[in-house]
């Protein structure tokens, strides 16, 4: 049995291009597709590649709007460019010598230079950084553990760096970063959270507020990722490392919870909204990214010495244990077996006169009979 070979798809910048230029929205795309807006989303980003049915509705649908598409400006000007530099065709007179004629190639601006690391890093921050805080300011409710937690992923990707360099969704990793330490439950136990910051000045805020931090910290991640970040569902249960259905039932229950107290939005779209007014309301300053780059590479120097220190303590007490412990094994002395080494006992001398006194005042001054064991009636 032959298996059908898949129908070619072009690149995904070249998909969101031809979408664009046919005019047509995400949802409007999906609509014809048969597909929801966040699996053509998926797809112009290259996340994940169509299949089966889908998969040939969709490549017949951009080779459609690739053929009603015109070519667009750079394309024009290129074929311009040819047509200058090369002469028309003459028709070839009859017996006439082969003659090779060299055509010029035009002039193409040089690739641009590869970014460095710190440049890629630095722009990764720029572009995650004002969103990323936001979000972990919903997760908290605490401005200063929002900037702290986006920093702090922010540094664990840069001593990781290559691995999230690499990685198909680089925001998507320092977010579930982010969100772990936002939600961690030791800082409970540090003395700078036990007391509530400012709630927002909006009753209407604070309201939301006020419900969102009463949901369990998955549900409110749930909700999150997906009312409010706009992720699909099964890239929102393989970020809260969920399944499918658990992730599903989570988002319910929370859209429930949350429409009990503000019975406003139980529509989505204005739970949306909501969400995205309440993160923008608050003032959240973060760190240039030089400084986050410098702050994670002295972090990852000291727990690298204080690992270092670690192994050299433990290495420094097994010698030092080797060095005292006995070399030979001494067996207990048996029972009935002569105790060599024991002093001889000494025997006790003649009593000082100030001893016989005492001794001849406490023998005349005590009483036999029964009356040194009777209480006297006097």
């Amino acid at each position: 049995m032959t298996q059908t070979p898949a129908t070619p798809l072009p690149p995904p910048k070249e998909r969101r291009r031809l979408r664009e230029a046919a005019s047509l929205t995400q949802a409007q795309l999906a609509e014809r597709v048969g597909v929801s807006r966040e699996t053509v989303r998926a797809w112009e980003t290259g996340r994940t590649s169509p299949r089966g049915r889908k998969r040939e509705a969709y490549a017949k649908l951009l080779n459609d709007l690739a053929e009603d598409t015109p070519a667009t400006e750079e394309t024009e000007a290129a074929v311009e460019a040819v047509a200058a530099v090369v002469p028309e065709a003459q028709p070839e007179p009859p017996h006439a010598d082969i003659v090779v004629v060299e055509i010029p190639v035009p002039h193409t601006d040089p690739a641009p230079a590869p970014l460095t690391p710190a440049q890629a890093f630095d722009a990764l921050y720029a572009f995650c950084s004002p969103s990323l805080v936001r979000q972990t300011y919903l997760l908290t409710g605490r401005r200063e553990l929002a900037r702290e937690s986006m920093e702090r992923a922010f540094q664990t990707a840069w001593q990781r760096w290559p691995e999230v360099a690499v990685d198909r969704d680089p925001a998507g990793w320092v977010r579930s970063v982010a969100y772990e330490y936002a939600l961690s439950p030791w800082h409970r136990f540090r003395p700078r959270y036990r007391h509530p910051e400012p709630p927002p000045p909006a009753p209407a805020d604070r309201a939301l507020l006020t419900a969102l931090l009463k949901l369990p910290p998955s549900y409110r991640r749930t909700l999150l990722l997906y009312d409010g970040v706009g992720l699909g569902l099964a890239e929102m249960a393989a970020e809260t490392e969920a399944s499918t259905p658990a992730a599903a039932n989570r988002l319910l229950h929370a859209r429930e919870a949350v429409a009990a107290r503000l019975p406003e939005l139980s529509d989505p779209t204005e739970l949306h909204r909501r969400l995205t007014e309440l993160a923008s309301t608050g003032r959240l300053h973060a760190a240039k990214p030089p400084v986050v780059r410098f702050v994670g590479e002295r972090r990852a120097v000291f727990w690298t010495r204080a690992a270092i220190a670690f192994t050299v303590t433990i290495i420094g007490a097994t010698t030092l244990t080797v060095r005292t412990a006995p070399t030979h094994y001494e067996p207990p002395v048996p029972l009935g077996q002569r105790v060599e080494g024991v002093p001889a006992r000494v025997v006790q001398g003649s009593l000082s006169e100030e001893e016989v006194r005492l001794r001849d005042r406490l023998r005349t001054g005590m009483t036999a009979g029964p009356e040194r064991l009777l209480p006297s009636s006097r």
